[in-house]
């Protein structure tokens, strides 16, 4: 698939706002942690992949009710759904300077017997721009790794079953999803109101 940068402004993919607040002290307090024992950007990137899909449980799986939605607030409570962790992930990569993109999987919800919006970030690295599934691994098949080869994400898409990867990198987070993050009550209102598509 080819990734389509939605903004030509590589500075744009730096920013901090409200969303992706890496100015936060905790946020900064995290990234000098894994700046410290990283030997280079490339160390540096692949720490925070896997210290957000890692140290921060998805909440489905840890059965975490809040819902998170601010990068710092991530950290805090130790706990986000997909597009969370992927607000916390960017949040650490632009911190260091790293360009950081938001990708976006349309993906079968077996829940739901429906479709469910899937986040992910873009990492711009080598020149080009590499996206990674922050998630969190499952035993019951999710193996997301860092990579800047062939992707390892969480789930690949099966466009039999009318799933789809959007290709546009964008500077923000989706409008839709962050909507939805803000007005959950808990996450079983989250999953009620959750988005299928962009």
């Amino acid at each position: 698939m080819q990734l389509i940068q939605e903004n030509p402004d590589l500075s744009v993919y730096l920013a901090a706002d409200d969303v992706v607040d890496h100015r936060h002290p905790l946020v900064r307090e995290v990234a000098a942690g894994l700046a410290k024992s990283s030997v280079d950007t490339y160390a540096y990137a692949r720490a925070a992949f896997e210290f957000v899909r890692d140290a921060v449980p998805h909440s489905q799986d840890s059965g975490r009710m809040e819902v998170t939605w601010r990068a710092s607030d991530v950290f805090r409570e130790r706990t986000g759904i997909c597009t969370a962790k992927s607000h916390a992930l960017a949040a650490l990569l632009r911190a260091e300077d790293i360009p950081t993109a938001f990708c976006y999987q349309r993906l079968r919800d077996d829940n739901t017997s429906g479709y469910s919006l899937h986040g992910l970030v873009a990492v711009r690295l080598d020149g080009a721009w590499h996206r990674q599934d922050p998630r969190g691994n499952i035993p019951a098949g999710v193996d997301a790794q860092f990579c800047l080869g062939e992707e390892r994400l969480a789930w690949p898409v099966d466009p039999e079953s009318n799933e789809m990867d959007y290709p546009v990198l964008y500077a923000k987070p989706s409008p839709v999803a962050l909507r939805v993050l803000k007005e959950a009550r808990d996450r079983t209102h989250l999953w009620q109101i959750y988005p299928s598509a962009l």
